[in-house]
């Protein structure tokens, strides 16, 4: 199977970048093909045959991805697979790509896998990068029903099913907006521990536009996929959890404007998913309620 791989930057981590590109260099079997995309900025020098695509305005992760998974043909059918990978990360081993090869090859409905994300310096994994509820044993494999943006492969028929990342999202839940659609369309998708990337532990709060954006893209997200009797009842406890977990007054008030503009404001076609999916979600271990 045909490997490529997608990686979006600022242009602002130019030693974090070649860092990560040699690690994709070193995979082990046939060549990793790699398109770096500068969002909105130049692209720092790259090894030769990396291609680079500068986009005159940032668009976003999701837009930022789309174009890059664009870069290998129409839904990226140049090739089988695309990784997905954070520009300031690094891939643990060697044989990430062949485990990758190896994971789809095994089973045609597997659609996306989620690696894990260890910090470079002690090796642990945040309990926010475990993409289910039961996150304790981050190392335990397992059928998930989301996957995290910056370290993952897709199997690029997933993009000729149900499409790419909601550009209108343009920071935050735009995988789980893709998983839901992969699912609803019969994909599963796995997380593997053993497929790992090496990123310094940080805080989704470090972006300015964080709060905001969850609250806005968590209603755009139930608003364009859920059952309508599902959509009240999943941002309702979605805004107890917010309550409970007491943020800052300057956070809940950016959350609380991002909850209303996510209803006043256009989110994209909606396409509800089917109820059997909303069981499949809950008898993998999250129901679409939380």
């Amino acid at each position: 199977m045909k490997v490529g791989a997608v990686i979006i930057t600022m242009g602002n981590r130019p030693d974090e970048l070649r860092a990560l590109l040699d690690s994709v260099a070193k995979q082990d079997g046939d060549p990793v093909e790699v398109v770096v995309v500068g969002n909105g900025s130049p692209v720092p020098d790259v090894p030769e045959g990396v291609r680079t695509i500068e986009l005159p305005e940032n668009l976003g992760i999701p837009g930022g991805r789309n174009v890059g998974i664009e870069a290998f043909g129409p839904a990226g059918r140049d090739v089988d697979i695309l990784l997905f990978l954070d520009d300031d990360g690094l891939l643990a081993s060697h044989d990430t790509a062949a485990l990758c090869r190896k994971a789809f090859e095994a089973d045609p409905k597997l659609g996306i896998v989620s690696f894990r994300i260890a910090d470079p310096e002690n090796g642990v994994t945040q309990r926010r990068h475990v993409p289910r509820l039961r996150a304790a044993d981050p190392m335990r494999s397992s059928r998930v029903t989301t996957f995290l943006g910056g370290a993952n492969a897709v199997r690029t028929r997933v993009f000729a099913d149900v499409g790419g990342l909601p550009d209108e999202f343009f920071y935050a839940h735009e995988e789980t907006d893709l998983a839901w659609r992969a699912l609803d369309a019969g994909w599963m998708i796995d997380y593997r521990s053993d497929m790992v990337l090496y990123h310094p532990t940080t805080a989704p709060s470090r972006h300015a536009v964080y709060h905001r954006m969850v609250a806005r893209n968590r209603v755009w997200l139930a608003r364009r996929n859920l059952p309508a009797p599902l959509v009240p009842v999943y941002l309702g406890v979605w805004l107890l959890l917010t309550l409970v977990r007491r943020p800052s007054r300057p956070a809940l008030r950016a959350w609380f404007g991002g909850f209303r503009e996510g209803w006043t404001t256009p989110c994209g076609p909606r396409r509800p998913m089917k109820w059997r999916t909303v069981w499949r979600l809950t008898r993998l271990g999250r129901p679409p309620v939380i």
